[in-house]
């Protein structure tokens, strides 16, 4: 392994190290996803520049474009698709090109899924107009305040975890927030407050 290694170049190395980074941290997030940790096994950051950290599934989605999911994504599909192309493809443009466009593209793939999944969860026969205001739950993707735009919050209905797009009217929520439905404003968006904490 080390002689392997040692023969590789400067960029090979940098390529094998981004890759099996990514993809160590996509095994983790895979099996921590379906032991049932949800939102605590992802490691988003919601927005890059946004707060931080974020969560994920089982919309886990990286619904939202810039996650650190999507970016572990991106670098599984960029770094391996580099590797098993390179001695197909000679021109170090045209293959970086490639591997560019197939992490993309398995971006997309998996934001649709987990969309597909979310969705899924989310369907059955609960009126979310009729349960989900007085629920609590937490903050899973910080909320903006002054309804300046959504973010995600996990609720419990049923004794089922789900997560919806979630807007306030006060300040802005950051990610762990305790909060209370105050109504839905729609099937997959709710209105929530945040529940103040009363120190004796």
């Amino acid at each position: 392994m080390i002689e392997w290694w040692n023969t590789l170049s400067v960029m090979s190395k940098i390529l094998w190290a981004i890759t099996l980074s990514a993809s160590l941290i996509f095994v983790i997030q895979s099996v921590m996803t379906f032991l049932g940790a949800g939102g605590d096994a992802d490691f988003d950051t919601g927005d890059f520049g946004g707060d931080l950290p974020d969560a994920d599934l089982p919309d886990g989605s990286g619904t939202g474009l810039l996650t650190f999911r999507n970016l572990v994504n991106f670098l599984l599909g960029f770094g391996w698709s580099a590797i098993l192309l390179k001695d197909s493809i000679k021109s170090p443009a045209l293959l970086m090109i490639v591997s560019i466009a197939i992490g993309v593209v398995l971006v997309a793939l998996v934001m649709m899924l987990f969309k597909w999944l979310a969705g899924m969860q989310q369907a059955g026969n609960i009126n979310v107009f009729a349960v989900a205001p007085g629920c609590e739950g937490k903050v899973y993707l910080a909320i903006p305040g002054e309804r300046a735009g959504s973010g995600k919050v996990q609720i419990s209905i049923n004794n089922s975890v789900r997560e919806y797009e979630a807007v306030t009217d006060g300040p802005g929520l950051p990610t762990g927030s305790s909060i209370r439905v105050v109504e839905a404003l729609g099937t997959d968006t709710l209105l929530v407050e945040p529940i103040e904490t009363i120190i004796i």
